[in-house]
């Protein structure tokens, strides 16, 4: 067997184990996953690389060239760095991303934190306390 098949033959496993971690310890290693890729179908929850960030998949799909992870929210939601104590807020699309009570997000550089569960609401507007 050549060094590349058992690269291939490491990867597979390596990919494998890397989908029992939970969000926070993925996040950490986020080059243990796959990278997105068009033409692949995904399951709710698979996770993939794109542009160096976690993704987690919301919806069963096939994927397209216009349904970037970063871009296709109603599909894909990103699985924050825990290192980052306040991620930029991205509008959530309804209840599957929706903001827990505690959340802490970032927005127009001011820092915030959730008041209410299954928030969705951009901070200043409600339900969030500015830091």
């Amino acid at each position: 067997m050549s060094i590349i098949e058992r690269a291939r033959q490491l990867r597979a496993v390596i990919e494998s184990l890397a989908e029992t971690l939970d969000d926070e310890s993925a996040a950490e290693s986020v080059e243990l996953f796959p990278i997105w890729a068009t033409d692949t179908d995904y399951a709710v929850g698979d996770r993939r690389r794109y542009e160096g960030l976690l993704y987690k998949c919301l919806q069963a799909h096939t994927a397209q060239a216009d349904w970037k992870p970063s871009e296709a929210v109603s599909l894909w939601v990103r699985v924050d760095d825990p290192s980052v104590e306040f991620p930029a807020w991205i509008q959530p699309v309804g209840a599957v991303d929706a903001y827990p009570k505690g959340a802490k997000v970032s927005h127009n550089e001011k820092h915030w934190i959730s008041d209410v569960d299954n928030n969705v609401w951009e901070p200043s507007v409600y339900g969030w306390s500015e830091v």
